[in-house]
C-alpha cells in the first residue's frame, strides 16, 4: 500500500481522534488526503479510545447514511474518549443521559424530530427572513463602529448566529452571554482557551448548567405558554406525554448549541476563504447573482460538524470491507468535501461551484434541521457585508478551535474599509 511522504496511514488515522489536527488544516487534510488514496475504510486503535473504522470517501458516507436501519446513531453517536463512552452509556442507563435527536434512531428519531420540524421549513423560515436581514444589517452597522479593525470571529460571527438561534427559542437577550459560554465549553471541550477543565466532571458540570438553565425554562413554558420554539418543545407530547425533564432538556441543547455555533464556524470560515481568495471576492462582489451558491462552497470549505459516528446492527462491507456487528465506524465529513471523486479541483475555493454534493449537513434522516436557517443567516450577513466592503486584509494570525467534533475559527483578525 503506498503511503504519504510525510505520513503513515497509521498516523493519518491516529489524527482524527487528536483535537490540535482540526485546528492544522494543512496537516488534517494531509491526513485525510492520505486515508482517501490509500485505506478509505481504516481501522483505528488509539491510546484511550474504543477502536473504530474510519470512513473517509463521499460515496461511502453516503451508503452508510442511507442505510439508518443498518448503521444507528446509538450508542455511540460521536467521537470521544473511552471513558465518555462508558460515562454516557452509564447516564442513559440511570435515565439521565443527553439524548439529543444525533443520539437516537428510528422510530423514535422521526417522532422527536418532528417536535420542532415545522420552525424550520421553507413557510418558518420567509416568515424569519426580514429578521434575519435586520441582524445581519445591525452586525455589519457594528463592525462600522469597530473602526475597521475587529476580531470577526469573536465580535461578529458568534455574536449573530446566537441571536438569532436564541431569538427563535424566544430566550431573553440578558441570557445570551451565558449560553454562548456554555456552548463553547461544551463544544470546546478539547481547547485550552474554550474549554471549562481537563476532566470529564468539568463536561459534567456544564451539561447540568444547560439542564439547570432549560429546567427552569421548560417550567416557565409549561406554567404559561408562549409564541415561541421554547414553548412548542416544552409542551409537546409523545403518545400523548409530556417529554422527560431530560429529553426536553436535550431538545434545547442541541438548538440552541448546534443552531448558532455550525452557523458562526461558516461565516468567519467563509469570510477567511474569501480574504484568502482575492479573486473570488471581487467575482462574487461583482455578481451578487453568485452568492446562494458561494453560501453552499463557504459551508463545504468550512465543514462545522468534523464527524458523526455509527454502530453496525449487523454484519456488512463498507467497499469490501468487512464491518462486524456493533464496531463503530466515524464519518469525515471534511475528507467526503473533499473528496476528488465527487469535486473538481477539491481544493479551490469557488463561488459558483455548481453542483456542489457537499455533506456538511449530513444526508438522509438525520439531514440537518437547521439548514434553511444556516443558509439563510449566512446569505443575509454576506449580502449586508459585501456591497460595503472596500477593502479587507488580515490583521493577525487566524486561530481554530481544538476539536474533534464541531468548530471553526475562534479568532479572525481583520482590517477593512466600510461604506457608509
Amino acid at each position: 500500500m503506498e503511503e504519504s511522504l510525510f505520513m503513515t496511514v497509521t498516523e493519518a488515522g491516529l489524527a482524527l481522534t487528536d483535537p490540535t489536527a482540526y485546528s492544522d488544516e494543512a496537516r488534517l487534510h494531509e491526513a485525510l488526503g492520505v486515508l482517501r488514496r490509500d485505506d478509505p475504510v481504516h481501522w483505528v486503535e488509539a491510546a484511550g479510545f474504543n477502536p473504530f473504522w474510519a470512513v473517509t470517501r463521499h460515496a461511502d458516507i453516503m451508503e452508510i447514511e442511507r442505510n439508518h436501519t443498518l448503521f444507528h446513531n446509538a450508542p455511540r453517536p460521536l467521537l470521544q474518549t473511552a471513558e465518555l463512552d462508558a460515562r454516557q452509556r452509564q447516564r442513559e442507563a440511570d435515565g439521565i443521559g443527553l439524548r439529543t435527536l444525533i443520539h437516537i434512531d428510528d422510530p423514535q428519531h422521526r417522532v422527536v424530530r418532528a417536535i420542532g420540524a415545522d420552525w424550520f421549513k421553507p413557510r418558518a423560515m420567509r416568515g424569519m427572513e426580514k429578521r434575519v436581514e435586520e441582524l445581519a444589517r445591525h452586525y455589519v452597522d457594528r463592525m462600522s463602529e469597530y473602526g475597521g479593525e475587529c476580531d470577526f470571529a469573536a465580535q461578529v460571527a458568534v455574536q449573530y448566529p446566537l441571536y438569532v438561534i436564541l431569538s427563535l427559542l424566544g430566550l431573553p437577550e440578558s441570557d445570551f452571554p451565558r449560553l454562548l459560554k456554555l456552548t463553547q465549553e461544551l463544544f470546546g471541550g478539547d481547547d485550552e482557551e474554550l474549554r471549562r477543565g481537563t476532566t470529564p466532571d468539568d463536561l459534567m458540570a456544564t451539561l447540568l448548567d444547560f439542564f439547570t438553565y432549560f429546567q427552569d425554562l421548560t417550567n416557565a413554558r409549561r406554567a404559561i405558554p408562549t409564541d415561541d420554539l421554547a414553548s412548542a418543545i416544552a409542551n409537546a407530547r409523545v403518545d400523548g406525554e409530556l417529554l422527560s425533564d431530560f429529553d426536553t432538556a436535550s431538545y434545547y441543547v442541541i438548538i440552541a448549541t448546534a443552531g448558532h455555533d455550525t452557523t458562526s464556524s461558516t461565516i468567519a470560515g467563509g469570510l477567511h476563504a474569501l480574504i484568502e481568495h482575492p479573486d473570488e471576492l471581487a467575482r462574487l462582489q461583482a455578481d451578487p447573482t453568485l452568492l446562494p451558491t458561494a453560501v453552499d462552497e463557504m459551508i463545504r470549505w468550512v465543514t462545522p460538524v468534523k464527524e458523526f459516528m455509527r454502530t453496525a446492527t449487523a454484519d456488512t462491507q463498507v467497499s469490501g470491507v468487512a464491518i462486524k456487528e456493533g464496531e463503530a465506524v466515524l464519518l469525515s465529513y471534511p475528507s467526503a468535501n473533499r473528496d476528488e471523486a465527487v469535486f473538481t479541483d477539491p481544493f479551490r475555493f469557488d463561488v459558483g461551484r455548481d453542483p456542489n454534493k457537499h455533506l456538511a449537513f449530513g444526508f438522509g434522516v438525520h439531514f440537518c434541521l437547521g439548514a434553511a436557517l444556516a443558509r439563510m443567516e449566512t446569505r443575509a450577513l454576506f449580502a449586508e457585508l459585501l456591497p460595503r466592503l472596500e477593502s479587507i486584509e488580515l490583521a493577525g494570525k487566524p486561530e481554530w478551535t481544538a476539536t474533534t467534533f464541531v468548530g471553526g475559527l475562534k479568532h479572525l483578525p481583520i482590517r477593512y474599509r466600510l461604506k457608509g
